[in-house]
């Protein structure tokens, strides 16, 4: 005799089919995901993280709610604010504290750097110090310290038209607004190729125009498909002779028109051209590309491609790929803004 719908052991059974059927579609996400933006995922040497890797970041996080720093590292600059009399019960007050001096727009940020003491047992009569300091130059900021012995946890705050470094070609400079309270590490980073007076293998590699599945602004289009074309330009961030450090997975927005995202752990990256809603939460995203330079981007797409296939993944591959530079800007951007939008 067959049970009834309602049956207890029916429904138990029917649980289990629906919760393995979700697993099972978000590996294929991640799967597919993760193949068209490498051409080595099979291989061992990939620079795509497992799916627990990824998973391990902050999903969702709006870019207003960000309030990440480095852990054993001490930041010095002249101090607006003394530990030893503004004390907290968590870095991310700390950093919100840096924030409040810093959401005008009439003038650089009060507060750019946040140094907080969390570990009680180490930090003893000082836990909960938060000291707010102001650098000379917020892209090479003043480090007193660095290493397991260093109790304190640093981070920047960059404001309106600060943080804004240029990443040069041949055919235009994409101005890149860094977001070091969302991805700290991966801010590090890029502030560290800054001081290079070269960035040999440093490239884009791969352009793919929005073609009929995104308009000119990065929606999608009602009823297309997500590609290929994907919608993205896509490079590497590793100068020869500069060993690379494996970042941790941070901030993992929503991608959208602008964003610049590592894959995995880098060195490999992408700008998108597009809104990608479909990609879910996978990509540390540290920065984006300034609304008025998207042109700029957009021309990648128009130069010569070959067609090549990553792991059953039709992609276009530059033919010849395009060197790249990270530079500071002379001078601050003012109000140039970035198009990141909080979701």
């Amino acid at each position: 005799m067959g049970r009834r719908l309602n049956d207890p052991e029916h429904s138990r059974f029917a649980s289990l089919i629906l919760l393995s059927v979700a697993l099972l579609s978000c590996v294929l996400v991640y799967a597919v995901v993760s193949t068209f933006l490498n051409p080595n995922v099979g291989s061992q040497d990939s620079s795509f993280e497992s799916l627990e890797m990824v998973a391990s970041g902050d999903f969702g996080e709006k870019k207003d709610e960000c309030c990440r720093g480095i852990e054993n590292l001490e930041l010095w600059g002249p101090a607006v604010k003394w530990g030893s009399e503004f004390k907290f019960n968590s870095s991310v007050e700390c950093c919100q504290a840096c924030k409040t001096m810093c959401s005008g727009n009439d003038g650089p940020c009060l507060c750019d750097t946040w140094v907080f003491c969390g570990n009680k047992e180490a930090c003893g009569s000082r836990f909960g110090e938060c000291w707010l300091k102001k650098q000379k130059d917020p892209l090479s900021p003043d480090r007193q310290d660095a290493g397991k012995s260093v109790i304190w946890t640093s981070g920047l705050i960059f404001g309106k038209g600060e943080g804004i470094v240029g990443m040069e070609t041949e055919y235009g400079t994409l101005h890149i607004k860094l977001f070091p309270d969302c991805a700290p590490y991966s801010v590090a980073y890029i502030l560290e190729l800054l001081t290079m007076r070269h960035c040999v293998g440093c490239q884009f590699y791969r352009a793919e125009s929005r073609g009929q599945s995104w308009d000119s602004e990065g929606n999608h289009i009602k009823d297309a498909p997500y590609g290929p074309p994907f919608a993205l330009i896509q490079g590497i961030l590793e100068a020869q002779g500069t060993p690379f450090n494996k970042m941790p997975t941070e901030a993992c927005p929503t991608i959208r028109r602008g964003s610049v995202a590592w894959i995995g752990s880098g060195p490999e990256f992408f700008i998108s051209l597009a809104n990608h809603g479909e990609w879910k939460n996978s990509y540390t995203v540290f920065g984006s590309v300034l609304l008025e330079d998207m042109e700029v981007a957009e021309k990648s797409v128009q130069l010569p491609t070959k067609s090549d296939v990553w792991n059953n993944i039709n992609v276009s591959v530059l033919e010849k790929p395009v060197p790249l530079i990270v530079r500071r800007m002379k001078k601050s951007l003012g109000d140039l803004n970035s198009n990141v939008k909080p979701e």
